[in-house]
Parts: structure tokens; C-alpha cells; sequence
């Protein structure tokens, strides 16, 4: 997979924990802190975990999150865009209600500003519908290969990927992941993180044994080490990674603390030899936003405007 150097992340106005998802979502716990101390805390860990990533060589570009309304996830904006080569951005269709408003055409303006947008295309529509698809939450974009993942879930229609596929002239590879309880996985970044010459999977998530082969055989195929993780290390968000490029010589996989802590010495051996890990603390977004280092990173593969 192509690692981009740019990235958007939003800083919280309002981080909260978010009862419209917590019903899908069974990473997110209550806190017994105020909604101050929380979102302070939040604010700390965003602001942290912006400074190690530029302080690698990545270009950031930071937003503010707008006061109103209030948006408890505004955190993680993978969930509403995808910003491509070719120049197209993709808006996508939200399951919570309380999310939509994190579409903001006012950021995409901004990045304009910096880089080559050609053209945008809306797939929100499907909300009327009750169809959603959750942008880089709900599809893994190997784009090197030209190839998708997703597993389906009520946030994941899979005639919607399909045509997202289509329009980005991807390989569509869909499939149902469960969690340790027989719940569908809500979003396919939890269990599967495709890297340039590794994947992060938890394989015993997906039971029919059908899909689980076309998926290792297309990631062996396109030159990808498997690096299987358990049920207990995906609910440590060890599947919740991403890499990077810093414009130098190696990559970096940047991932929490949790998942870091989580993965066996092998494992790490085997990702070390590939990437630089940067394991960043973001316990309270991780805990009460019920998303890790991935779900924080709207990656960028627009070109630069010169």
C-alpha cells in the first residue's frame, strides 16, 4: 500500500463519549470523569499525539473542530471523506446522526487552499436511505494494488463499497468479520490494517473459511506478510494502525500504546523489520471515543498545489 506523507487531523471542540454509536460500537466505555476532564484530557492526547507525528517528518494539516453543534467524534474525520490521487474526494454516508454535521464542506475548502481537488462526490444521500458506509473506517484501500477490503456491518452496505470500487476502479473484496461476543465487527479498521508489505489481521474474526482464503491469498499475492492478531489484541486496537511515509527512507506504523502493549514480541520483531513503530498514548479518546490512532487520520493523496 502507497503510504501518503499528508494527513488531516480535527482538533476536539467537543469530545464526548457519544451515545448514537455506542450501539454498534462495543469499544466505547463511560467515563466517571466530567465532560470537562474528559475533553481536556482528550485535547491533551490529540495535541501530543499531532506533535510526534509531525516531529517524524509527516505535514499535518490540523483543523479546529467548530463549537457548534456539538460533535462528540469530530476526532476521527476518516469516518466522513476519502481524498484520492486521481483528485476526487468522497463524502460518505453516516450511521449516527450526531456525526453528520462532521461533514463540513468548510475543511475541504481549506485543504483546496493546499492541495489539487477535482472533483467532489457525495454519497450522503444514502443516509435517507438508512444505507451507510463509513469511508476509510469501513474500507481498507490497499493502493498500490488497486484493491479494497470491507467487512460488512450495518455501517458497511456493501452495494455502497461496491460503487465506491467502481468509481475509484478498486477490486471490491467484502466479507463478514464477528468480535469474541458473535457480533458483526462495526468497522473493518478494528481487525485489518494493510501496510506496503504487511497486513495486520485478525483472522479467527472472519468464520467462513472461504473468505478468510481469498483474503490471505490476495495479500500474499500482492506481497503482504500476515501478521495474525487474536480477538483480545484486535479489542487492544492492535488491528487500529496506519502507515505513514515521512519522506525519508523508512516508513512509520503509528499506533497506540494500548495496541503496541498488546502485540507479542514476534509480532513486533516482524512489523519492526518492516516500518519504525510510533506508539502514542491516547487512552481517554480510545476508551470513551471507542477509536484508536487510525480512526484519528484522514490520510491525503491529493497532489500539492505548486
Amino acid at each position: 500500500m502507497k503510504a501518503t506523507n499528508n494527513i488531516l487531523l480535527i482538533r476536539p471542540a467537543n469530545f464526548n463519549f457519544n451515545f448514537e454509536t455506542a450501539t454498534s460500537n462495543v469499544f466505547q466505555q463511560l467515563s466517571n470523569e466530567s465532560e470537562l476532564e474528559t475533553r481536556q484530557a482528550a485535547i491533551n492526547e490529540f495535541d501530543a499525539f499531532t506533535k510526534k507525528i509531525a516531529s517524524k517528518g509527516v505535514n499535518v494539516t490540523v483543523i479546529e473542530d467548530s463549537l457548534l453543534p456539538p460533535k462528540p467524534d469530530a476526532i476521527f474525520p476518516n469516518n466522513w471523506a476519502s481524498f484520492h490521487a486521481d483528485g476526487k474526494v468522497i463524502l460518505y454516508p453516516l450511521c449516527a446522526p450526531n456525526r453528520r454535521s462532521e461533514r463540513r464542506m468548510d475543511i475541504i475548502e481549506t485543504l483546496k487552499e493546499k492541495f489539487l481537488v477535482k472533483e467532489v462526490i457525495d454519497l450522503s444521500y444514502y443516509e435517507k436511505e438508512n444505507r451507510f458506509l463509513e469511508s476509510t473506517g469501513s474500507i481498507i484501500f490497499d493502493r498500490e494494488n488497486k484493491i479494497a477490503y470491507a467487512c460488512l456491518s450495518p455501517r458497511t452496505d456493501k452495494n455502497i463499497f461496491i460503487e465506491v470500487c467502481n468509481l475509484l476502479q478498486y477490486k471490491p473484496i467484502y466479507f463478514s468479520a464477528i468480535d469474541k461476543n458473535g457480533q458483526a465487527i462495526y468497522h473493518t479498521n478494528v481487525m485489518m490494517c494493510v501496510g506496503s508489505r504487511f497486513c495486520v489481521i485478525c483472522l479467527e474474526s472472519i468464520t467462513e473459511k472461504q473468505e478468510r482464503e481469498t483474503i490471505c491469498n490476495s495479500l500474499i499475492n500482492t506481497g503482504h506478510q500476515i501478521i495474525d492478531i487474536s480477538f483480545e489484541q484486535t479489542s487492544n486496537f492492535a488491528g487500529n494502525m496506519l502507515e505513514l511515509s515521512t519522506g525519508h527512507q523508512q516508513n512509520i506504523l503509528v499506533l497506540s500504546q494500548t495496541a503496541y502493549e498488546s502485540l507479542q514480541n514476534q509480532q513486533k520483531a516482524i512489523l519492526e523489520s518492516l516500518v519504525e513503530l510510533v506508539p502514542i498514548s491516547i487512552k481517554t479518546i480510545e476508551t470513551i471515543g471507542g477509536g484508536s490512532a487510525r480512526c484519528m487520520i484522514a490520510e491525503i493523496f491529493l497532489d500539492r498545489v505548486l
